[in-house]
């Protein structure tokens, strides 16, 4: 009996390189890897104090910032994800399905249209405030 090849998705082919959490961090978004934007000095400031802010208030979900989410057949890096405690991965490594909360501050840059569609696909698969 032949045994028929073993595929690999896009999305796991992605996943397999070294450099896709190098500074600014790798996304796979509709069949392609695109780079975030570099943040600059104000985008940054509010991500650390959005973080801050919503750590303080709670200890049932925790806010972390440019966590990798495997949410197939895309790998988004959002800027704040925020995940109830009980989720988060025993090990290093990507939160496997959609965050609970996530936050995308937009650059200058950076597509509207592109951050949409990002958000609604994490919101079509669990995500429930953005």
């Amino acid at each position: 009996m032949a045994q028929s090849p073993i595929t690999t998705s896009p999305l796991e082919a992605f996943l397999t390189q070294s450099d896709i959490d190098g500074s600014p961090a790798w996304e796979f978004i509709h069949g392609q890897a695109q780079q975030k934007p570099m943040p600059n000095l104000f985008h940054s400031r509010l991500q650390r104090n959005l973080v801050n802010a919503i750590n303080a208030q709670t200890s049932v979900y925790e806010a972390i910032q440019e966590l990798r989410c495997i949410v197939p057949p895309l790998s988004p890096v959002p800027d704040i994800v925020v995940v109830g405690s009980d989720r988060l991965p025993e090990a290093d490594g990507p939160l496997q399905g959609a965050p609970d909360w996530l936050i995308e501050i937009r650059s200058s840059n950076q597509s509207t249209l592109e951050l949409q569609s990002k958000i609604l696909h994490c919101l079509a698969h669990g995500t429930q405030l953005a």
